[in-house]
This record gives C-alpha cells, structure tokens and sequence, in this order.
C-alpha cells in the first residue's frame, strides 16, 4: 500500500510525539511519510534514531490559528497531506491536533463524496460488549434530520470495514420510546425505519453507549461532542479516584499491588490513546484526525487505524452505501 501521510507538525507536542509514534508504526511494517518542515523533522528523527521519508511543507496550522487559514497557508503541512492523497501518492492522512482546519483542508482538497451533504466525525468508545461507535463527534453542529440518516449510512460503512457484522444503529435520545425527544431526533426516528442498508434499533439514552445496547449511535455534532468530552473527563476522574484509593493506605497500597495487572487492563479500555483517531466519514479519502495531546501511543494507533481502513476499502464502501439513497432519503 502506498504510505499513509502524517502530519508531523499537528498538535501541542509535535513534532517529538508524531515522530516517535511514526517510527513505532514503521516498526510494525507500516509505511509512513512525514509531512512537515524539513529541518524540524529531521532534527526529530537524528534524535531519536529513526528514519522515515520526509515531504517538505513550508509552513503549518497551529492550535491556535484559524481553521479557515488552511486557505491562507497553501504550503501548510495539513494541506500537503491532502495533496499526496490526491494525487495517489499516499494512501491516507493522519492529524493530530486542529480538528477544523483538517476538516476544512480535507473538503478543500479532496471534496466531499458524491451525494453526502456533510462528513461526519466518528468517535470510537468502550463499552459493555467491547466498542461503539457515536457520530457525529463535533464536525456538524446543527445539523437536519437527512443527514443524520446519511451518518447512519456511513458509519454503518465503517462498522462493516471494521469487521461489525449487520451492525445495529441506536438515535441518541431522552427516552426509548418513538416520539421522545427534540424536533430533530423525532424527524429523523421515520427516516431511519425505512433507510435501506440501515439496521435501526430505534431510540437509545446517553447509557446505553456503554451498555453497548447498538454498535452505531447517532446523534447531532454537538450533542456527540459533549458525550466524548464527558466521557474523557468521566474516565480520567474514575482512574485518579481508583489510583487515590489504592494509595490512602499502607493495606490499599499492598491491595494495589495485587490487582494492577487488572487495573492496567481497564486503563487501556478507558483510555482515549488506545483508540487513535477519529475518521472523517465522507470525503474522497481515509482521513483520521486525533487529538492534539496526543502521545507516541496515540499517533502510532491512529496510523494502524488508517492501515486497516485502507486495507478494507472504507471510501469504496461509504461511496456504494450513500448510492443505494433516493434523493429523498439522502
């Protein structure tokens, strides 16, 4: 496969993390190329001992800039990803850090999928019965009930890449029941009964994401945001607790010991590093984006992530699942 193309200036600790999580990557057999300002990234590799192909960007978009500057900074690394998937040269873009500007460098550059009105962020999150997979994740904000069928659509797509068999889709609502809920979810309850290719549960509450009551939750942009911040908050809070409790004592400190194996375990399914990336469902190809503390970890995650959305074809796939859509459903 043709490497998957980093942005190896994205995010607050790049390019020391990007680039350790890139060689952690290639160390596995995964091609990678990294995007960024030559001198900075070679220094990076020489210090830590690596080497990787570099593609020279000029400049960058930091935290703090806006995401409309992805217009601005032509040469902008997370503009020169995009470019090498579109010209076939990379198989994949991986950012970690400014969720909007690659958002709008991906429509800029590579443009939506024929027929999708709005990509969709993906958010992969533990559950009772091992993942679930909510969107969408902050890339909509106010959205219609159309498009939340199309996001149904979508991550219907990913789960199926993912190796989810007939995966199930919950609408995030205030109640089970049909008619719970705001305009917009009680618009969109009809659409989903009768979309083709769509197995719809039907109305689902904020607990059953991690009851893991369907594979695919959908909802608005900003209500999925603030369950994934919620529930990273939530995660980090519970493991502090645990870690105080298991120290508030010379007995709790032995007890530790004993179960750390476990709690190790249950760390890695809390933790947001395990899970990579979030993919942009709907543009013309595989795009992840991570958050910007993102660590080696997390950057090596999200590039094993985009490896295997590759290897199953997931743009094929989203393509062919908004194609069987009447007009009237998409």
């Amino acid at each position: 496969m043709k490497p998957i193309a980093l942005d190896a200036m994205g995010g607050d600790y790049a390019p020391q993390e990007t680039v350790a999580g890139a060689l952690l990557a290639a160390k596995e057999g995964i091609p990678v190329v990294l995007v960024g300002q030559t001198p900075a990234v070679k220094a990076e590799l020489q210090q830590q001992g690596g080497d990787l192909p570099i593609v020279e960007a000029p400049e960058y978009i930091a935290m703090e800039d806006a995401a409309t500057d992805v217009r601005k900074k032509r040469g902008a690394s997370i503009n020169v990803c995009m470019e090498l998937v579109k010209k076939g040269e990379a198989s994949a873009v991986v950012a970690m850090g400014h969720t909007g500007a690659t958002l709008a460098s991906a429509l800029f550059n590579l443009g939506r999928i024929q027929g999708v009105e709005r990509p969709t962020l993906l958010i992969e999150m533990p559950s009772e019965k091992g993942r679930v997979y909510l969107t969408d994740g902050g890339a909509n904000v106010d959205c219609k009930p159309h498009w939340l069928v199309q996001f149904a659509v979508m991550a219907t797509a990913y789960a199926e890449a993912q190796g989810v068999k007939n995966p199930s889709v919950g609408l995030l609502s205030i109640g089970e029941e049909e008619g719970k809920g705001n305009a917009l979810t009680n618009e969109t309850y009809p659409l989903l009964k009768t979309t083709p290719g769509v197995r719809f549960h039907g109305n689902v509450e904020g607990r059953d994401i991690f009851k893991g009551t369907t594979d695919i939750v959908v909802t608005d942009g900003y209500t999925g945001n603030v369950v994934l911040k919620l529930s990273e908050g939530e995660a980090r809070t519970l493991l502090k607790w645990v870690r105080e409790a298991l120290t508030s004592s010379p007995l709790a400190r032995l007890g530790g010991l004993l179960v750390r194996g476990a709690l190790q375990g249950l760390r890695a399914k809390m933790d947001p590093a395990e899970y990579g990336a979030m993919p942009l469902l709907g543009v013309e190809g595989p795009v992840f984006i991570g958050h910007g503390s993102a660590d080696a970890r997390a950057v090596r995650n999200a590039i094993r992530k985009a490896k295997s959305v590759v290897e199953a074809g997931l743009v094929e796939r989203v393509r062919a699942s908004i194609a069987q859509l009447t007009p009237a459903e998409s």
